[in-house]
């Protein structure tokens, strides 16, 4: 492999402008058809097998129109002058729900002025709306012209706002500054890190070509494919912070030739056989690691995991092609613009003599090290998964502002509504046949429900449709008892399925805690394959598997902490009500969607092993020249610190910016992979993963005779031509070459 990204590096450096007018093509041609094509996004959350999607299927056979998946938008209006029942406020609600008849797929609409549409307060009403033949992948587009259309209610002084009645996988989270920001204190660290402007904007321009390829890609994929709605943002977290750190591995590397005195083409295909093979297997990891999410058992999860790694391929692309050839074009320029008092001591010896400190006492820091680790972790155990609903929004958005409203007026259970479903054992002529009356009984018996609508039947008999609105809020894990508690109904003959936001959430969460052992299982055994591959060696390769899931501690530990104890979530941006209390502000707690913690593991296994190789790679090329086991670690870190600590850096940064997003979701990746990245570079390859590897000697390296005969030739880094001569170490159930 070495030899093939040799051969394309050096061509890439030779044909640099036509490489580049490639590339640019490429990413303006992606982005602007996805721009002019549209990017389609779907909201399709269905789980197959589940209970609630049987009883979503259901609700579609004959009940009439609005009772499919996003067929349905309520509009919440609010007087604060008096009663709705007020004249003048009576006709303003009248006329806008005229004009709201008029909107196009608009089948019925329920006024507020019905039994159970107005709250008792009388100040609180709720318009539904029922559509049919609409495109429910453009509910958001749907809501808002709704939304216009009631403006006569807001003329006459009143409030009028739409209930979302999606669940949190709908949202589109659109880019905003975040980028710009994440990609400011990016450059700002290759600066420091380089010393010169022309090196620093490699990397960056490298980066922003790859993430416009990429979201060009994914927005195209939209037309034949459901592409998640957070599909964008996630692209652009992960493709932002490893198009950058792949770049500047590999400039690193070809800084360092120059200084050797090796000559420009020569040290860009040196660079590329290289840094460009732990670049190529790094990106692999990632790659694995997010498309073990297919066994996730929940499409939306699968669906985003490998659209994600749309964004890693481009990374991989970008940094073997399109960095050479800059590289090539630029030349020795790639120094030139050297900022003042900056980037000029490039001695290691800082970290080659950490190295050191800790190959002399490796038991110290081994133990220390488990102590600390354990210390992050620890708050794991507070960790509080559930339903996100929108009491969590922006405070003031209108969707925020909308729960509120339902809450106070019609109980926190109205935003989670639940539809029963029951399957009858033949048909019956009316809704209050008595097997339906026994039904609605047993419902109402059921705890924590707090009110049951009149059932109604679809066009066959055969099915009874009942609403039911519980007394907790979506994100109240007793809701999901209420739902075990209504499929738990035993009536002769009736199946009883139960529907909607709570429902389908409570089925997810079942669904991916049952796959999560075996995703999690792939990962790691994948990946310590992929790594057996690279270095020939069984306790290296299932060692780094193992330091990977200690950094996860670390991140889960840190969003117990922030989210699930409510230390630091004011911090982050979670707005707590407004009647909170000072205290309840700052230690308000946010559930955490059962799905993320899985996304998390496979997005951060993948990145911590990315500083696993590089790191390997250099102690493994140090070993190899004088197979001195500790001296091999102190020049391994000492080779590496520095690149990895800056990598590290861009990739905290970048991830911290996305943290001001106001969705909660994209601030739990944030927090989780910024602590992840920094304790995975700092604590774990500076010390953990060091007293390890001085601990274990020559065993590391160890490989069974047979074991070596079956691996096929590859290696992560190839080896420069003064390497070539080195000899290798002794086969046969002892040592064995990368």
């Amino acid at each position: 492999m070495a030899g093939f990204l040799g051969r394309l590096g050096g061509w890439c450096a030779r044909h640099g402008r036509i490489v580049l007018a490639l590339w640019v093509i490429a990413a303006v041609g992606l982005m602007g058809g996805s721009l002019v094509l549209g990017r389609p996004v779907s909201n399709d959350v269905s789980i197959p097998g589940t209970d609630a999607q049987r009883a979503h299927d259901l609700m579609r056979d004959g009940f009439g129109p609005g009772y499919a998946a996003g067929g349905t938008v309520q509009l919440v209006v609010y007087s604060d002058k008096g009663p709705l029942l007020d004249k003048r406020a009576k006709q303003a609600v009248d006329q806008a729900v005229e004009r709201i008849r008029t909107v196009p797929h608009v089948a019925k609409v329920d006024t507020p002025f019905r039994k159970g549409g107005i709250a008792s307060n009388l100040r609180i009403g709720v318009i539904t709306v029922r559509m049919q033949g609409h495109d429910s992948s453009k509910l958001a587009e749907t809501t808002q012209a709704l939304s216009r259309a009631a403006d006569p209610a807001r003329a006459a002084g009143l409030e009028v706002v739409a209930a979302d009645s999606s669940t949190p996988a709908d949202k589109e989270i659109k880019t905003g500054p975040s980028e710009i920001i994440g990609v400011a204190c990016a450059l700002l660290v290759l600066v420091f890190a380089f010393g010169t402007l022309a090196a620093a904007l490699v990397p960056i321009f490298t980066a922003l070509v790859s993430v416009a390829a990429g979201l060009g890609v994914i927005g195209l994929l939209g037309h034949v494919v459901d592409v998640p709605k957070q599909a964008g943002i996630m692209a652009t977290m992960i493709g932002l912070g490893v198009g950058i750190d792949y770049a500047l591995f590999l400039l690193s590397r070809h800084r360092k030739l120059l200084s050797e005195g090796v000559p420009v083409q020569e040290s860009v295909r040196r660079t590329v056989a290289s840094s460009g093979g732990a670049v190529v297997f790094a990106g692999g990891t990632v790659i694995i690691a997010l498309s073990a999410l297919m066994l996730g058992g929940f499409p939306l999860l699968r669906t985003l995991g490998w659209i994600t790694g749309i964004s890693v391929v481009c990374a991989v692309l970008t940094s073997i092609t399109l960095v050479p050839a800059l590289l090539g074009l630029l030349g020795h320029r790639v120094n030139a613009l050297r900022v003042p008092f900056l980037g000029r001591n490039r001695d290691s010896s800082g970290w080659a003599g950490l190295g050191a400190w800790v190959a002399r006492r490796p038991w110290q820091v081994l133990v220390a090290s488990v102590v600390v680790l354990v210390a992050l972790a620890a708050p794991a155990v507070a960790l509080k998964l559930g339903p996100l609903d929108d009491g969590y929004g922006t405070q003031g958005s209108p969707a925020r502002r909308a729960y509120e409203l339902m809450a106070v007026g019609f109980g926190p259970g109205s935003n989670g509504p639940m539809s029963v479903v029951a399957e009858l054992p033949q048909p019956v002529a009316a809704a209050n046949d008595p097997v339906v009356d026994q039904l609605t009984r047993e419902i109402t018996a059921v705890g924590g429900v707090a009110h049951v609508a009149p059932a109604t039947l679809n066009t066959s008999g055969r099915a009874v449709l009942i609403q039911v609105i519980p007394s907790y809020a979506p994100s109240d894990t007793r809701a999901a008892d209420v739902v075990r508690d209504i499929r738990a109904i035993s009536l002769p003959g009736m199946k009883v399925h139960v529907g909607g936001k709570v429902a389908a959430l409570t089925d997810a969460g079942n669904r991916i805690s049952d796959r999560t052992p075996l995703v999690i299982g792939v990962v790691v055994l994948l990946s310590a394959l992929l790594l057996l591959l690279a270095f020939r060696a069984p306790i290296v390769a299932f060692k780094a598997a193992l330091m990977n899931l200690v950094s996860l501690g670390a991140a889960f530990g840190a969003l117990a902490l922030v989210f699930s104890i409510g230390l630091g979530s004011a911090l982050v941006g979670m707005d707590a009500p407004a009647s909170s209390s000072s205290l309840e502000t700052l230690f308000f707690t946010v559930p955490i969607e059962s799905y993320v913690p899985l996304m998390l593991f496979a997005v951060l296994f993948g990145l911590s092993m990315d500083y696993e190789v590089f790191l390997l790679t250099a102690v493994r090329q140090a070993y190899l020249g004088h197979r001195d086991n500790g001296r091999a670690v102190a020049e391994g870190l000492g080779s590496t610190g520095r690149v990895i600590t800056s990598a590290a850096l861009i990739m905290v940064a970048v991830f911290v910016a996305f943290i001001a997003y106001p969705d909660p979701m994209v601030k739990t990746f944030g927090v989780g992979l910024a602590v992840a990245i920094a304790v995975d570079a700092t604590i774990i390859r500076g010390f953990l993963v060091p007293a390890t590897m001085v601990l274990l000697g020559r065993l590391n390296w160890w490989c069974p005779r047979w074991l070596d005969r079956l691996l096929p030739n590859l290696s992560v880094e190839g080896h420069d031509e003064e390497d070539a001569a080195t000899p290798s170490p002794v086969r046969g159930g002892a040592f064995t070459r990368v």
